[in-house]
C-alpha cells in the first residue's frame, strides 16, 4: 500500500492536471467561436462555387473543350488521398477518425489493384499513417507555424496538387477532413477534387438558359483551379472548427475524469490516514494496559 505522502503527491498531480484540463477547454471554448464562424461563413461561398461550375461545365460535359480538371484524364488507376488533420493531439478521435476514413478508402483502391499516394496536410495524420502507409505519402505540409489559416494556404496546397496532376502523378484527387456539425459531433469527410464531382438534384425551380462570353472553356479554364483553392480553404476552416470543438469537449472529459479521481484518492487517503490514527491509539492503549 502507497504511503501517505505518495498519496498526496499523488492528489496534488491530479488537481494539477485538473487546472490544465480546464484552462485547455476554455482556450479551446474561446477559439471555437472565432473557428465556427469562420467554417459556417465558407460554406455559402463553396456551395455557390460549385452550383456556378455545376452550371457551366453541364455545358461542355462530354465534349473535347472539356478542361482536364473538369474531364479528367480518362484513367482512375492513380489516386491521391490528400489527408488534412491538425498539428496537435488532445482533442479526442478528431484526428484519428479522419486518417480512419482515408485508411479504409487507400485499402479499397489496394484490393481493386490501384495505386495509391498520400499528401498529408497535418503533422497528425502523418504521424499516425507513416507506420504503415509510409511508402504512399509523397509529402507532407507542416503548418505548426501559423497561428490562423488562411487562403493562401489553401491555395498553396492547390497549386501543389495541380502541379502534380498536370505531370501526371494521379488521376484522381479526394481529399479527407472533418465537417464541423456542433461541438460534440464532427463528421469525418471525403470529397473528390479532380475530377470535379457535383452533386445531382440540388438546383430546383425553372433552369435558365445563358450565353458566355468569353467561352465555357476560358471560364473553367480560370474557375476550376481557384474553385480547388476555394474547397481546400473550406476544407482547412472545417477542420479547425472541428478541432477545437473535439478539444473542448475532450478536456470536458478530462475534467470531470479528474475530479472524480481527486474525489476517489481523497477517500481512500482519508482511510488510510484514520486507519494508521487508530492502529496507533490501540499500541498506546495497549502498552499502557501491558503496564
Amino acid at each position: 500500500m502507497a504511503s501517505l505522502k505518495d498519496m498526496r503527491v499523488r492528489i496534488a498531480a491530479t488537481k494539477a492536471t485538473q487546472k490544465i484540463t480546464k484552462a485547455m477547454q476554455m482556450v479551446a471554448a474561446s477559439k471555437l467561436r472565432r473557428a465556427q464562424a469562420a467554417a459556417e461563413a465558407a460554406r455559402p461561398y463553396a456551395e455557390r462555387m460549385s452550383k456556378v461550375l455545376s452550371s457551366i461545365a453541364s455545358a461542355v460535359a462530354g465534349s473535347d473543350s472539356a478542361p482536364k480538371l473538369l474531364a479528367g484524364t480518362g484513367n482512375d488507376k492513380i489516386h491521391l488521398l490528400v489527408v488534412c488533420t491538425a498539428e496537435r493531439g488532445l482533442c479526442g478521435p478528431f484526428n484519428s477518425s479522419i486518417v480512419r476514413l482515408a485508411r479504409e478508402k487507400a485499402n479499397a483502391l489496394s484490393n481493386q489493384g490501384n495505386d495509391v499516394k498520400i499528401l498529408c496536410v497535418g503533422r497528425k495524420g502523418y504521424d499516425q499513417l507513416r507506420r504503415l502507409y509510409g511508402k504512399y505519402i509523397i509529402e507532407t505540409i507542416d503548418l505548426r507555424g501559423i497561428k490562423q489559416i488562411g487562403f493562401e494556404q489553401a491555395d498553396m496546397i492547390a497549386r501543389k496538387i495541380i502541379k502534380l496532376f498536370e505531370e501526371g502523378a494521379f488521376d484522381v484527387c479526394t481529399l479527407f477532413f472533418s465537417r464541423f456539425k456542433s461541438v460534440i459531433v464532427q463528421i469525418p469527410t471525403a470529397q473528390q477534387l479532380i475530377p470535379l464531382q457535383f452533386d445531382a438534384g440540388k438546383e430546383t425551380g425553372p433552369s435558365a438558359s445563358y450565353e458566355y462570353e468569353p467561352d465555357e472553356g476560358e471560364i473553367l479554364a480560370d474557375l476550376l483551379p481557384r474553385n480547388l483553392s476555394v474547397q481546400i480553404f473550406r476544407a482547412l476552416l472545417e477542420n479547425a472548427a472541428s478541432e477545437q470543438g473535439a478539444r473542448m469537449s475532450a478536456m470536458d472529459n478530462a475534467t470531470r475524469n479528474a475530479g472524480e479521481m481527486i474525489r476517489k484518492q481523497t477517500l481512500t487517503y482519508n482511510r488510510t490516514r484514520q486507519a494508521m490514527i487508530t492502529k496507533e491509539l490501540i499500541e498506546i492503549i495497549s502498552g499502557a494496559e501491558a503496564l
